[in-house]
């Protein structure tokens, strides 16, 4: 069973580019152009302009230099200068097609491509046929998000100019922000069969592999990609992550160390590095790599993703800070909302709940009771699914569940926004947010008059179009309310939903079956890699020393993790052969072999969420060190709902000390794990339809108070009965 919901950050494009008769427009590393006309020359009119000078009438040729020098100067970042010269041909002439286009490109280099459309669309009404002028309406429309639009613009100059290699890139580009991929490819296959030496079109076109899940063919492309231009930033970052999809992370840190030296501050390079590397187990420099990142995250940087920075810090200050500067940049929220300014009037709540994860996945598992025992009498559940389609038996059961069951990976995240608007969604709940495939994107422009961050994403999604943060005393305690953008609803017991159903398979192997010791005791993490922090492993190896006989059950991961645990094991005076470690199986099969450990030792700063239900589920006690963040505190929610708030540390001393005398106390460990088995099925944590209970209540006051006209608040949802 694997339940991360960990990826790689999305793949950076070559960008938009901006078309000239004269040259083809170079980018910068950020994808942002750098020239709007030409390379730089050392003559002010090249032969070309020269040679069209010629065929153009006297009052022409008199003010063509100034268009050139103005694409000179612009060349030369010197904006003002080249705005002053198209002015001044356009004052000569108003009618100056070249001058208006130029003038448009100008304005969106300045950050203003609703005027910049304005500009070109004038120049276009003068010379219809012009190809290139299209391209870069195309560009500007890109910048405002209007994809659908840009599409047509490229369109427009590739009927002209079928051979404009720029055009087809870009409508590429936008074909992709606009989730269709397959069409992407046909784009950037008739580029680079025109110019197949074009790293920016190879990087595009192994991205649109990516996000159709043909990771192996995309590494083909970076591969060319980097071999035409070894220091081209997003070809290397997104080979990087694509490498570590196919968990290939040696490799992954080799690039994205690359990218480092290359350019230091490429958006997220730092904290992509840090994540790999974690992902191996590679703890060098991990006290100063990690300092630098927290430094960076305070001061506004984009170091890291919010996602990969729950590993890295227990600071819900900084955390907020980190979720600020990445949804500032990625997901900004829209300035105009498209949800009905009222409020609809229907029968039922409609419920809409969005992920990329239903399927055989970790959340799904975790929600499906409740989906399927949603109050069907005040609730409309409606699916709007953009993950893959696995065609499992998770996915088939969610199918059931949902009233509505919408698969929108074809659509854009504006289309999926007025989707939700137009079946008059009541509350859109995200279950991803920014973890591996979240669509962010399609609640910035407010499609729905209430909605909530749930489960996915294990802290404050930092954006102001969202009104609410599912949460619990223990997650969020009263002191970090001030950290979350989102006003915090608190369930009564535990703010996890489980399924009470959830099989376990009838026959339990044996030790020696699963590679473990048929006497000792077991120590057991089947976090993933990345949670384990060297403090923490530290705490591990020194009860190992302590505990005689005693063995660590972890999940497998990679072979190069694998390798520098052991390393870091004889490091601390451990034999290597006492780290046991696990495969992943089925989900069912899984829980069962839990019952082989003694105790579950949980990481920090990042807990164990979805895998210490399933522990505790399975009948095996669980251990964990509460810190400040919400990621840092889920398995203590967990423990205080299933009974066992005495399984909860406050620090990695007291943890340390608490599993010592456990595991030396055979009495101890055994009162723990029968009150476990008593409470399992009779505390509130495993109840689904109390949970229902509470967070269909929760639903209810969020809608009152939106049919009232009042803002968000946060409230807690009183116990059914209290």
């Amino acid at each position: 069973m694997k339940a991360s919901t960990r990826g790689p950050p999305r793949a950076a494009s070559g960008g938009f580019r901006f078309a000239s008769e004269t040259a083809k427009t170079p980018t910068n590393g950020g994808g942002a152009v750098v020239d709007p006309s030409v390379r730089r020359r050392g003559t002010r009119v090249n032969r070309k302009q020269r040679r069209a000078l010629g065929k153009l009438p006297q009052a022409a040729r008199a003010r063509a230099p100034f268009v050139a020098e103005g694409m000179r100067r612009q060349l030369e970042g010197r904006l003002d200068r080249a705005r002053a010269l198209y002015l001044e041909a356009l004052a000569a002439d108003p009618d100056d097609a070249e001058a208006l286009h130029r003038l448009g490109v100008l304005c969106v280099q300045e950050g203003d491509p609703l005027t910049g459309v304005e500009w070109i669309n004038k120049s276009i009404a003068r010379e219809p046929k012009a190809a290139t002028p299209r391209n870069n309406l195309g560009v500007a429309l890109a910048a405002l998000g209007r994809f659908e639009e840009a599409v047509e613009a490229y369109g427009a100059a590739i009927a002209i100019e079928p051979g404009h290699v720029d055009a087809l890139n870009n409508r590429g580009n936008a074909l992709c922000e606009l989730n269709r991929h397959a069409d992407a490819l046909a784009d950037f296959g008739r580029a680079l069969a025109i110019q197949p030496n074009d790293a920016e079109v190879l990087n595009n076109r192994a991205n649109a592999l990516c996000a159709l899940g043909r990771h192996a063919d995309a590494l083909a492309g970076y591969n060319r990609a980097l071999a035409i231009s070894p220091d081209y930033a997003h070809a290397l970052n997104n080979r990087a992550s694509a490498l570590r999809v196919l968990d290939r992370h040696e490799e992954a840190i080799e690039d994205f160390q690359h990218l480092s030296n290359v350019q230091p501050d490429y958006d997220y390079a730092r904290g992509n590095l840090m994540d790999a590397k974690l992902h191996c187990c590679d703890w060098r420099d991990y006290v100063d790599a990690t300092e630098t990142i927290k430094q960076e995250v305070v001061a506004g940087r984009r170091a890291v993703s919010p996602f990969i920075f729950l590993a890295v810090s227990d600071s819900s200050s900084d955390q907020l800070r980190c979720a600020r500067t990445y949804g500032d940049h990625k997901f900004p929220t829209s300035k105009q909302a498209i949800a009905n300014s009222g409020s609809y009037r229907h029968d039922r709540i409609r419920v809409a709940y969005l992920s990329a994860d239903f399927r055989n996945h970790a959340l799904a598992h975790l929600m499906i009771g409740l989906f399927e025992t949603h109050d069907r009498t005040r609730f409309e559940t409606i699916a709007i699914s953009y993950g893959p389609d696995s065609e499992d038996e998770t996915r088939k059961r969610l199918k059931g569940a949902f009233e509505r069951f919408i698969d929108v990976r074809g659509q854009s995240d504006s289309q999926t926004a007025l989707l939700l608007r137009q079946l008059e969604i009541d509350i859109a709940v995200d279950l991803t947010g920014y973890t591996k495939d979240g669509r962010p994107g399609i609640l910035t422009s407010r499609p729905s008059p209430v909605q909530v961050n749930y489960l996915g994403y294990s802290g404050t999604m930092g954006a102001d179009h969202i009104d609410y943060i599912i949460a619990d005393p223990t997650i969020i305690p009263g002191d970090q309310q001030a950290f979350y953008t989102e006003k915090i609803v608190y369930l009564p017991d535990s703010f996890m939903a489980q399924d009470s159903n959830r099989a376990i398979a009838p026959i339990v192997p044996t030790r020696l079956e699963v590679g473990l010791p048929e006497s000792g005791f077991v120590f057991c993490c089947f976090n993933n890699n990345y949670k384990i922090t060297p403090p923490v492993f530290d705490v591990w190896m020194r009860l190992l020393l302590e505990v005689e006989g005693s063995v660590l059950w972890l999940v497998g991961g990679n072979a190069l993790a694998i390798c520098n645990l052991r390393q870091s094991a004889e490091m601390r005076g451990v034999d290597a052969n006492r780290l046991v470690f696990a495969p992943l199986m089925k989900l069912e099969d899984y829980i069962a072999r839990h019952r082989l450990a003694d105790l579950f030792l949980d990481t920090a700063p990042y807990n164990a969420h979805s895998t210490a239900a399933y522990a505790l589920w399975g009948g095996l006690p669980l251990l964990t060190r509460v810190g400040s963040s919400f990621a840092a505190c889920v398995a203590g929610s967990l423990l205080k709902a299933v009974g066992l708030p005495e399984l909860i540390a406050g620090d990695l001393g007291s943890y340390e000390a608490m599993a010592l005398r456990l595991a030396r106390d055979e009495n101890a460990l055994a009162a723990i794990r029968a009150k476990l088995a008593r409470n399992r099925l009779t505390f509130p944590l495993f109840d689904t339809d109390r949970f229902r209970l509470n967070i269909e209540n929760a639903y209810l006051t969020m809608w009152e108070r939106q049919q009232r006209g009042e803002p968000p608040v946060g409230f807690a949802v009183e116990p059914e009965g209290g």
